[in-house]
């Protein structure tokens, strides 16, 4: 009996295997591995193992939370960076766990400080400096007070200096002058603070696009994000094949209803989707309550999101609803409730990707895979380890789980 008739089946030698392919693309850095949002929606703790059975060293959590969550679970085999707090933050708990906190502000850096005297623990901090994103970060000349009051702290012993980042506001352009001038400002930032005596152990700049696409941007330690779940971040200068990736996530359903209905027949909510003849039609049971985006929806002009139905390439039909979308199964249909649906996977079969679905959104594949929803169960495979890929299931399942 199935809890619920959708899974998002992830492939962790996938994620290995892009952690591989990205260590080859800088070889000259570490790699850390960003497993923010719940490891991009395909589960923080898995993927951050199999991401370090890959080679990654570090590992990215963004919240102070996801960092604590790691150390919990009983991830100890690397440095973890978290970057992204308020006021109020459990610094004190992240000092304790050995987490390296990122300080992009002047309170950020006394919250560190009163932490780590609580923890009574020199806390690791990497100084955020802001060359052009325009987000988080110290501006340039914040930079100078700041860092002056953290190796103020470093002389105390309450905490170290031991990174200095940024981020790129044009990575997915390498050829867009502000990536060459957020490069400059941020060696001008490096020599700065080397200069007035903070001795780092790593400096980082390059996300996804930067790691795959600009090697002079790739300094002590990388930070790729979507690239270790295996999709391209610049899908316009090439798909996950041409960095040797592999899309880890599947995500598939049984059809429920399938039923015939006559021509002029509308199809889910405002009839945007008439049938034009007999015809078939089955409901997938899940929808934007699951992170199946409603921009996606199919009209009478085109199909909407791409789903495999017995290998057969079709587009939902009609609006994407809560929990449900339509397809149109043509009036020739052989399909039954229960029968598999892929709504997007690693596309080597010709099935669709997240990719795919991103485009027809009009959005990114990131936002793909992070909005998947919490009551979409995660199964693991592991098509290094025991030869199970989402594609053998599939076949030995004969379409049902």
């Amino acid at each position: 009996m199935n809890d619920f008739p959708a899974r998002a089946v992830v492939d962790l030698g996938a994620v290995r295997g892009n952690v591989r392919a990205l260590a080859a693309h800088a070889p000259t850095a570490q790699v850390m591995a960003v497993v923010k949002a719940d490891a991009y929606g395909h589960g923080l703790v898995p993927s951050a193992l199999a991401a370090l059975e890959g080679g990654a060293t570090w590992l990215g959590a963004a919240q102070v939370g996801e960092a604590l969550a790691l150390r919990r679970a009983g991830v100890t085999g690397a440095r973890v960076l978290a970057w992204l707090y308020a006021p109020g933050a459990p610094l004190r708990e992240a000092v304790e766990a050995d987490v390296d906190v990122s300080v992009a502000a002047r309170w950020a850096l006394d919250d560190v400080v009163t932490a780590a005297r609580a923890a009574g623990r020199t806390a690791r901090v990497h100084l955020k400096v802001d060359t052009g994103l325009g987000r988080n970060g110290l501006s340039i000349g914040q930079l100078p007070d700041v860092l002056a009051a953290a190796l103020a702290a470093e002389a105390e012993g309450v905490v170290r200096v031991v990174g200095l980042w940024s981020h790129l506001a044009f990575a997915d352009a390498p050829e867009h002058p502000a990536v060459r001038q957020q490069a400059e400002v941020f060696a001008a930032a490096v020599r700065a603070v080397e200069a007035a005596g903070a001795r780092l152990e790593v400096r980082h700049l390059a996300n996804s696009a930067a790691t795959l696409t600009s090697p002079a941007l790739h300094w002590d330690l990388v930070r790729p994000g979507i690239a270790v779940y295996g999709l391209s971040p610049v899908p316009h200068l090439g798909g996950s094949d041409r960095f040797g990736l592999v899309p880890a996530m599947t995500l598939e359903a049984q059809l429920a209803t399938v039923k015939p209905v006559p021509a002029g027949s509308g199809v889910s909510y405002g009839h945007e989707y008439v049938v034009p003849q007999d015809t078939v039609l089955g409901v997938v049971p899940v929808g934007y309550a699951d992170g199946v985006p409603r921009h996606a929806s199919g009209t009478a002009e085109r199909w909407g999101g791409p789903v495999q139905v017995g290998g057969r390439r079709l587009g939902v039909a009609g609006r994407v609803c809560m929990d449900q979308v339509v397809l149109d199964l043509g009036p020739d249909a052989r399909e039954v409730a229960g029968d598999r649906v892929v709504l997007w996977g690693d596309g080597r079969d010709g099935g669709p990707t997240a990719q795919d679905w991103a485009e027809v959104a009009g959005t990114i594949s990131y936002e793909i895979v992070t909005r998947l929803g919490a009551r979409v169960p995660r199964t693991y495979v592991d098509s290094e380890r025991d030869g199970t890929s989402t594609a053998s299931l599939a076949a030995t399942r004969g379409g049902a789980w």
